[in-house]
Parts: C-alpha cells; structure tokens; sequence
C-alpha cells in the first residue's frame, strides 16, 4: 500500500512505535482514572506534556531541535491557530453574554413556555434548546438538573428518567450548537465551514430528536408539573444567542459573529444595568462571577497547541501512517472508511472522556482519511463531532453523567451515573441515525 500524505508533510514509514506517546497519554490518563476512581484526578494538560516528552526522546537519530522544529511547525499550523483564536473569541462571548444575564433568561423563559401536559418531552425540548444557545452540554445539565430531579419529586416519573432526557438534550446541542467547542474544533481540524457541517448534523441528529420526543412522549404521559415560584425572564437578554445562530447559519464568518455577538452581550448587559461600565472587560475575560470568559478556555486552547505538536511528532515517527495503513487494510471505499472514522472518534472519546480533546487527538486523522477516500471536509466534521458526542453522552465517567448525578444528590435524591444510562435514548439513537446515514448515503455526498 503507498504511503499516504499531504503536501504538507513529507511520506514516512508506517511505525506502531511511533503512537507511544499517545499509548503514555491513556495509559496516565486511564490509569489514574482507574486507580484514584476519577477520570479527572490528573488534569490532561499534564498528560498530554508527559506525552510530548516521551515523543521527543523517541527516535535518537533525530537531533533534538529538529524535532523542536517539527514541534513548532505542528502547533503552528494555521488551522490550530485559527481554531485557537475561536477558542478566545468563543469564550469571550461566553463570558459576555452569562454576564449580561443571558443564561438565567434563556432558562427561565424557556421553562415558561413549558407545556404542563408534557413535561417529561418538555424536559427534553428546553435542554435541547437550551445547549444549542449556550454550547455547552455540561452548562446546561448544571443548569437544569436540580429542575429535572424537582420535575421527578413532584410526579410518578423515575428521577434518572427526568436526568436522561436533560442529558440527552444537552448532547443534541453540544453537537450542534456553532459556539460550542466540539464544533469548532470538529470544522477547524477538517478545513469546513460551520453553517455546512451543521446542515450536514442536522439530517442525522433530526431523526434521533423526533424519535427521542416520541419515546418520552408516550414514557410521560399522564404526568403533570407546574413551575412554582417567579420565571422572570428579558428577551434583550435572549436576543445574542439567537443572533449568533442566525447569523452562524447564514455563513457570516464565525470571527464576526462571535465579535458582533459579544458586542451584543455588553450593549444588552450595560443598557439593563446587569453589567456596570467599569466592569466590562471583565465580564468578557472571565465573567462577573469569575467562571468563563476567555480564561475559561485557556485548558482546552493550551491542550489544542500541545496536542498538535505531539502529533507532528507522531506523524515523523510514522504512527499516524500506521493507523492509516490498519484503518485501509480494515475498510473497503468511502462508505467504509466512514465507519473507520465512526469507530476512530468513539475509541478515542472512550479513552480520554472528553470530546473536545478527542476530536482534536482525532481531527489529524481524520482529516487524512477523508482526503484519501474523497469525503467531504462537511461530512467528516460532523462524523467525528456526532461520534465523540454519542459517547460522551453515554459513558458514566464522563463529565456530562457525572454533573447529572451530582446535581441530583445537591437536591437530596440519590441517582448514580449507571441509573442514568438506559435512559440516555438521544445518544443512542444518534448513533443508531448515524449509522444508518452512512450505510446508505455514505458513497453519495
């Protein structure tokens, strides 16, 4: 089989010595997860430095600022840096628009709308609604698990029932959602445009939604629950999120609807007195209650620009050839390497909890796959965000599960991340459109 590369780096010699770095990444990562009973006992920028260590006492005949330059070519690559940059941009607006008051409004009026007659879908509907505003599904499971486990208390549905579909709402938007991190790291690591990889998610990810809104449909009926106490809720508050999808969805380019959408935040938070003047900058870089801005994604940015270089050196050390030369003795055609790309991102989400990593551990990968087999750039990056997001919605060690959980036992109700998970009917059912998307559409673009 011929070597496969780009123009941008030179053919190598398929090694599996050359993926130690990553087997060291797991095995710190996993291995304490096991031992210390938490997955994130060591944090993965940590990890992920060990690795880059081990990556650059590998191979002696290279001298060391060789692979220092390899290192620095690979970290300094314009699609790393772009995403990095989206990464700031991302939390800036994330910061600006929590502060003006954005997230409680958006909560609260969708509760509002809630029909009484339909909680149990409802549940389902505002987290959905919810995630896709925000772009972070472990936000809105925060946000709405104490309200699910209040919605369980006061009728005859199961507590872990009421968690699940939170959950698995939150995932439908974490997977969907333009400023969320797996989106940008899905399109900036295969090279497309947001609007195009959301089109592309949306005819996998609407069947799996109408189907779970059935399925809870028919599991609630006859269940009733009335929001007790104030809902107060501004639409001026509301109004940047639903500016930013608009905006995301008519392909203004992402730097202007994050900078147009943070300007929006501050000019709403100021004109309604949410955010005094002299605290602005403040707001965007970390908050008024000092949990997000800009300086909330500093992990994810740093671990993208470490991550990139470990796999430079991975790449010279002919690990990713390997797994590449494995993935075509494994598949046969497009339709076929799509599942190699399905089963790539679920390993790797598996393995490190996390899908914004995996997807850009993955992304590289990827993104070599879908050149050699001539599939879009739309349809990898949403292949690879709606498999790492099944499974981060799925595994209990996960941060997704573990804050449902925590967030029933802060309300005095005992549900384990495994009550959880027969109850997961998104995810599942997301894997199951996915699947079925690629075996029929999967040679047709």
């Amino acid at each position: 089989m011929a070597t496969i590369h780009t123009s941008t780096w030179e053919a190598v010699e398929p090694r599996f010595s050359g993926l130690l770095p990553v087997g060291v990444f797991l095995l710190l990562f996993i291995g304490s997860g096991v031992v210390l009973q938490d997955f994130y006992s060591i944090p993965a920028i940590v990890a992920f430095v060990c690795a880059l260590a081990v990556a650059f006492i590998q191979n002696p005949k290279r001298s060391f600022d060789d692979k220092l330059e390899s290192v620095a070519r690979s970290m300094g690559d314009s699609n790393v840096m772009i995403m990095c940059l989206v990464f700031v941009l991302a939390g800036a607006f994330t910061g600006s628009v929590q502060s003006a008051g954005g997230v409680e409004s958006t909560v609260n009026f969708a509760l509002s709308i809630l029909p009484t007659g339909i909680v149990l879908p409802g549940l389902f509907l505002i987290a959905c609604f919810i995630s896709i505003s925000m772009g972070t599904s472990v936000g809105t499971i925060a946000a709405l698990a104490p309200i699910a486990c209040g919605v369980a208390d006061k009728t005859e549905l199961a507590g872990a029932l009421c968690l699940g579909a939170i959950v698995g709402g939150a995932m439908f938007g974490d997977n969907l959602s333009i400023i969320s991190d797996t989106t940008i790291a899905a399109t900036r690591t295969q090279g497309c445009e947001m609007a195009d990889k959301f089109k592309e998610n949306f005819k996998i990810a609407l069947p799996a939604a109408i189907i779970t809104f059935i399925v809870f449909l028919a599991l609630g009926l006859g269940s009733d629950y009335h929001i007790e106490g104030s809902l107060e809720y501004n639409l001026w508050q509301v109004l940047p999120y639903v500016a930013v999808l608009v905006a995301a969805l008519a392909g203004v380019n992402v730097f202007l609807v994050l900078i147009g959408g943070t300007v929006l935040s501050i000019i709403v938070g100021v004109a309604l007195g949410v955010i005094p003047v002299d605290q602005v900058f403040i707001a965007i870089g970390t908050g008024l209650e000092g949990n997000g801005g800009i300086m909330n994604m500093y992990d994810i940015t740093v671990i993208s620009i470490v991550c990139a270089g470990i796999i430079g050196l991975v790449r010279d050390n002919g690990g990713i050839e390997w797994i590449l030369q494995r993935i075509s003795g494994l598949v046969k055609g497009k339709r076929g390497a799509q599942f190699g790309i399905a089963g790539l991102a679920s390993l790797v989400d598996i393995s490190t909890a996390n899908n914004t990593v995996a997807i850009v551990v993955a992304g590289p990968i990827v993104k070599q796959i879908s050149e050699e087999y001539n599939i879009s750039a739309r349809r990898a990056a949403s292949l690879v965000d709606v498999f790492t997001s099944v499974w981060q919605g799925i595994i209990p060690y996960g941060a997704q599960i573990l804050y449902a959980s925590a967030g029933a036992a802060a309300v005095g109700m005992a549900v384990s991340p495994f009550e959880i998970l027969p109850f997961l009917f998104y995810p599942y059912l997301l894997a199951a459109c996915a699947l079925v998307y690629i075996a029929i559409w999967g040679n047709r673009e």
